[in-house]
């Protein structure tokens, strides 16, 4: 297979992968309308993911033995921030939420700048900028004080902040393989919706026995085809192109969200909302633009 075409196949990945992630919020309320509240349905879609992946992951468990603990923990850190943001969804607005949750590129280079020491280019400054002036002007249409409204507000904001913590480790110290790393994601996201899960609403009990067949049956698709098969691809896809093209690919989920979210479920946003979202989504861009790096030697 020719370099453009693999190219072309990882293009499409990331494309279809951001439109699948665009309309998860539907899966994920679907479980809320069969009686699995709060962090529930995810719990149940993120341990169907981890049965999935467990036989070809656990066939390479060398690869596992051999990882670095530090990567192995970024990596479940990344799952855990994908449960708080699937959370999120059940209890805020989609697009805010997924606008919210992707202000990832302004904590990753705040990150990278404070923590790991990595020189932060004048346009990484510039999307900072932006990108918290996007927050406010966001958080604030309401005419409230600039804080997140509602737990599923904050879920999606601290997802964020995790993710870009779990992205900064593995890109600094894994090494790992698809499908070993989707299986440490999904063990980790299992891990968090099952500490976060009790605290929102009691195990549904009554509900699991009222429509196991339905409610299993949406939790296993579920976890197959976002928590399974889109991350493993994406991480295929993400090491076979330039980081810029990944992150402006990735922007359709917030299209996708916000359009489905106002189609099916009536979910409008305040001019300043958009105004706001506009600017993350401008930050986001800027964040993943290419910048000439500096010169530290002779040409």
């Amino acid at each position: 297979m020719t370099a453009d075409r693999i190219t072309h196949i990882a293009t499409a990945i990331v494309a279809v992968t951001g439109v699948l992630w665009g309309i998860y919020w539907l899966p994920v309320r679907a479980m809320v309308g069969l009686g699995l509240p709060g962090g529930w349905g995810t719990v149940l879609a993120t341990t169907a993911a981890a049965l999935v992946v467990a036989p070809p992951a656990l066939m390479r468990w060398r690869q596992l033995r051999r990882a670095d603990p530090v990567a192995l923990a970024a990596i479940a850190l990344g799952g855990a921030a994908f449960t708080l943001y699937s959370i999120g969804l059940v209890y805020g607005r989609v697009a805010i939420i997924i606008l919210l949750y992707f202000l990832t590129p302004v904590w990753s280079v705040l990150i990278g700048r404070y923590l790991m020491g990595w020189h932060t280019p004048a346009l990484r400054i510039v999307a900072i900028g932006i990108g918290i002036a996007g927050l406010l002007v966001m958080l604030s249409a309401g005419g409230e004080a600039p804080l997140p409204q509602g737990v599923g507000e904050w879920l999606a904001l601290v997802a964020g902040v995790l993710w870009s913590l779990a992205t900064t480790g593995i890109r600094a110290r894994s090494d790992l393989g698809a499908v070993p790393a989707t299986f440490v994601f999904a063990l980790g996201a299992t891990a968090a919706g099952l500490a976060l899960a009790p605290v929102f609403d009691p195990w549904p009990a009554e509900a699991l026995a009222a429509s196991p067949v339905r409610l299993g049956a949406l939790a296993l698709a579920c976890g197959i085809l976002w928590w399974g098969l889109s991350l493993a691809a994406l991480m295929w896809a993400t090491v076979r192109l330039d980081p810029a093209r990944v992150g402006i690919l990735m922007q359709t989920e917030v299209v996708v969200g916000a359009v489905t979210a106002a189609l099916l479920a009536g979910e409008h946003l305040h001019p300043l909302e958009i105004a706001g979202g506009a600017l993350v989504v401008s930050a986001g861009l800027l964040e993943v633009w290419p910048v000439r790096r500096r010169r530290t030697g002779p040409a």
